[in-house]
């Protein structure tokens, strides 16, 4: 079903106005991002240890289905460090911490130390006049093809991963699909956000949403394709998949690998990323994870179809606040 009141051209507008970033944002992004990858090279150079091989762009922002991003939430844009062994025998462990100072190098003494923030597998960097948070991730490069190299995590774990490949996927299914796509799962990201406001203990990565989406444009869902042209109807399609699988469906994409290369496990949750066959997206989702996704998810799609026949606009608006927010429809 497709909403009569709450239509296509509604969601597209709210998402216009609410959740796409705008193009200034987009721009000082830009800027910030190119001055870090300037003074950071330099840094680098100057200091023993890794060798900066290349900077690449990556993330929802290089991705282009990134959100606007609101207060203490996550990084406005992400960038990949590729690095070598370079003189020093410094433990992969340390490297981290190691980059952690080189970016504080950048700012000197403009910045204080809780603006540098070490995460799982990447360095954190408040910018506080412009309240831009940058994410530096570094990754151990060999040499191979295509820009594949390994994260590396806080306890020295490596995950092979590739910039180059991801941003190819999503490109290949954009270039397919049109414009909605990316902006069918920028508002997916905007359901989630208003989801955990109501549950702090709701987990859904932004990555593993976009996955979806890639699922259903490949497969279709109930012998339709993704209705990417039409936000209401795609919003139940998914809504639908997500409960009706319960998300205990493996999801594997062959664009980089074959099937017959996944690593089995008995994660509640199996969505592999497309690049690496042995990286489980979801692996540190639990049972309980799962079943507190799957329940949003069957709320979000009873508001969905109470809107599509909701005898007044004011019904149907109030339906898609329970996705979105009060701030749906958008001023």
């Amino acid at each position: 079903m497709s909403g009569e009141i709450i239509n296509h051209e509604v969601l597209a507008q709210f998402a216009q106005k609410n959740v796409n970033v705008p193009k200034d944002e987009a721009a000082e992004r830009r800027r910030q991002v190119n001055h870090l990858r300037q003074r950071l090279e330099k840094h680098i150079d100057a200091h023993p240890g890794f060798d900066l091989v290349k900077l690449r762009a990556a993330g929802s922002t290089a991705k282009h289905t990134a959100i606007q991003r609101k207060k203490n939430e996550g990084s406005d844009a992400d960038v990949a460090a590729y690095l070598r062994t370079g003189d020093l025998d410094i433990d992969e462990c340390e490297l981290l911490e190691w980059l952690k100072e080189r970016c504080r190098a950048v700012y000197g003494a403009t910045k204080d130390a809780e603006d540098f923030v070490i995460s799982e597998h990447a360095v954190g960097i408040t910018l506080r006049g412009t309240g831009l948070k940058i994410d530096v991730a570094p990754v151990l490069y060999t040499g191979e093809p295509d820009d594949k190299g390994h994260l590396v995590t806080r306890q020295g774990n490596k995950v092979l991963t590739s910039v180059t490949l991801h941003l190819r996927f999503i490109e290949e299914r954009k270039r397919q699909a049109g414009r909605g796509y990316a902006e069918l799962i920028r508002l997916l990201k905007a359901w989630i956000r208003h989801s955990k406001v109501e549950d702090p203990s709701l987990r859904c990565k932004s990555f593993l949403l976009e996955l979806l989406v890639a699922h259903l444009w490949e497969h279709g869902w109930n012998g339709e394709s993704l209705q990417v042209d039409d936000y209401p109807r795609a919003f139940e399609q998914v809504l639908s998949y997500v409960v009706t699988t319960g998300l205990k469906t493996p999801i594997i994409f062959e664009d980089f690998y074959g099937a017959d290369e996944v690593v089995a496990c008995s994660d509640p949750i199996q969505v592999w990323d497309p690049v690496n066959p042995e990286n489980n997206v979801a692996s540190t989702y639990v049972e309980l994870d799962r079943r507190r996704l799957v329940e949003h998810a069957q709320a979000a799609l009873e508001s969905v179809a109470w809107a599509a026949m909701a005898p007044t606009k004011g019904d149907a608006t109030d339906a898609w606040r329970d996705l979105f927010g009060p701030a749906f429809p958008g001023a």
